[in-house]
């Protein structure tokens, strides 16, 4: 089991959850930020200090973004298990599943 980061980051990127993640398990791509499903501890950290409520538990992800789970699994398909966040920076890419949506807006 692991959390996932939903719909309500992308074009976002907040990054309160990457300070609080104890592992270094939230990578940055273009548009959103993604949990590595390995590397994830599920100590929950995270969930609370996102101020969109993007970040929900495997099985507490709404229906409307259930396919956030495989965009968080697959975004890592080329890229293994780095090990950290930090040393990789942002990664120029995103899951095709947030590359093709429109701009979102955020009230800020």
């Amino acid at each position: 089991m692991t959390y996932v980061i939903a719909q309500p980051c992308v074009d976002l990127k907040d990054k309160a959850c990457i300070e609080e993640c104890p592992v270094d398990c939230i990578y940055e791509g273009e548009r959103m930020l993604y949990i590595h499903p390995d590397e994830c501890v599920d100590c929950g950290a995270c969930e609370p200090v996102c101020p969109v409520e993007a970040i929900y538990y495997e099985d507490d992800v709404p229906e409307e973004w259930t396919d956030y789970y495989k965009a968080n699994v697959e975004f890592f398909d080329d890229l293994g298990s780095p090990g950290g966040a930090a040393k990789l920076g942002l990664i120029n890419k995103d899951h095709s599943l947030v590359s093709a949506l429109p701009p979102q807006e955020h009230d800020e």
